[in-house]
């Protein structure tokens, strides 16, 4: 396996001088700058009048989100002398009524679309391409909505945000799960719940615990399950011709696969995943379906044959093909970063999640995979205005360099302290911000 990636000297003093070229910021003013950029204020709507808006809403939405990304609630961000769009009151007005899964996940497709048409992330990817990976938070709140991992948690109970993550380092969704990932099934459940206008067909995940039912599933709706194989000794190969003579690799596939289990159950098979798509079933609702106390379901059976066929493949195609293997290495990294990046935000209370129920652990997670798509958008709006200045001044800019570039830089976002609401008039009406000069001093 690839540990990690050779980087080029032309790609390390590249990301060197587009690092020095993006402006010092607040984190306030990145937020702001991206409501103006893509109106994504205009998706949160009152949670029982649906056109009621209250004057200067998009400032104190901005002010929430702050308030719950970083963890760090809404007193540090009022003042005696703020204006009313910033006062306790409204803020905790505004909170409760609209800020919701809803509004959140309306939200970010509208940041999701905007990236998908910056050159810069189509260079990185077409959204073809998402990750999965969960992020754990310790929950020191007494909660039936937390779990135990002392591996993850110590002596405490946690939570774990599962993400989508896609080629272009946009979260795409992402659900919560008290404790740690039991139920492979809601890797399914990320990728079909998903609403931007990216539709991944390959979803990549880490060495874990998955299943033929899994596998069988995701083929069935049209996706590629990979995950990375870290360890081939414990893996099956099956076969479905008993005589074929599959050379060094027979000793390894002596397991059938049943297809006459597959055509029995095909017309179920079907049914499933047609209501799987309509959204007439939930993917983490189907275990009665699955499953009969400890036994399989004769439907499950006939998914697990076709798991099976369909993880022999992606095992072998995986052992054989290294360049599958460094765009796994790849995508997994850009999770990783991306959690990273997360954990930097939400820098309040010793980054713990303290909300009780599972309804407020979801939105304040939102609202963080929410402001760490608006630091990736704006990153990459910047860094592409880097990369055409230093074209412009000759400088030899290499394609392949320029898709290994990360999104994911925060050295020049001040995360602490300073929550000040206020942008340039000319960046309040779509200007980007001039870029720093490459001789002064860091921020």
């Amino acid at each position: 396996h690839l540990d990690k990636l050779e980087e080029p000297a032309s790609l390390i003093a590249l990301r060197r001088a587009v690092d020095a070229r993006l402006p010092a910021v607040d984190l306030p003013e990145i937020i702001l700058e991206i409501a103006a950029r893509t109106g994504f204020a205009a998706a949160f709507t009152h949670i029982s009048e649906r056109a009621s808006r209250a004057s200067d809403l998009e400032l104190s939405l901005c002010a929430v989100l702050l308030g719950e990304a970083c963890n760090i609630g809404i007193e540090p961000l009022t003042r005696a002398d703020a204006p009313a769009a910033l006062r306790a009151e409204r803020l905790s007005w505004v909170n409760q009524n609209f800020v919701r899964d809803d509004t959140l996940s309306a939200a970010n497709a509208l940041l999701v679309a905007a990236q998908n048409t910056i050159p810069l992330a189509q260079a990185w990817g077409g959204g073809e391409v998402a990750s999965a990976d969960g992020i754990r938070f310790i929950v020191p709140v007494k909660t039936v909505h937390a779990g135990p991992n002392p591996k993850y948690f110590g002596r405490e109970r946690g939570v774990t945000y599962y993400n989508l993550i896609s080629d272009q380092f946009t979260g795409l969704h992402g659900i919560t799960v008290p404790g740690t990932l039991r139920d492979s099934l809601i890797l399914l459940a990320l990728v079909l719940d998903q609403q931007t206008e990216l539709q991944p067909t390959r979803i990549m995940t880490d060495t874990g615990a998955y299943s033929d039912v899994v596998f069988g599933l995701f083929r069935l709706l049209g996706y590629r399950f990979s995950p990375r194989v870290a360890d081939i000794g414990g893996a099956r190969l099956w076969r479905i011709d008993p005589t074929a003579d599959y050379g060094p690799f027979n000793d390894l596939s002596r397991h059938r696969v049943n297809l006459a289990r597959i055509a029995e159950n095909w017309d179920d098979c079907l049914r499933l995943v047609g209501s799987l798509k309509l959204g007439r079933v939930r993917a983490t609702g189907i275990m009665r379906t699955l499953q009969v106390g400890e036994h399989a379901t004769r439907l499950a059976q006939a998914i697990a044959e076709i798991g099976r066929i369909e993880k022999t493949v992606h095992v072998l195609r995986y052992l054989d093909d290294e360049s599958m293997r460094r765009d796994t290495l790849v995508q997994l990294n850009r999770g990783e970063g991306r959690h990273g990046l997360s954990r930097v935000v939400f820098h309040g209370q010793r980054g713990e999640l303290r909300q009780r129920y599972r309804e407020g652990q979801e939105d304040q997670l939102g609202a963080l995979g929410l402001v760490v798509n608006m630091i990736v958008l704006w990153n990459t709006l910047y860094m592409q205005a880097a990369i055409d200045q230093l074209r412009a001044e000759g400088y030899p800019v290499l394609e392949e360099d320029i898709a290994r570039l990360n999104p994911h830089v925060h050295d020049h976002i001040n995360m602490l302290g300073r929550y000040s609401f206020s942008i340039p008039e000319s960046v309040a009406h779509g200007e980007l911000r001039p870029l720093r000069n490459p001789s002064d001093p860091g921020p």
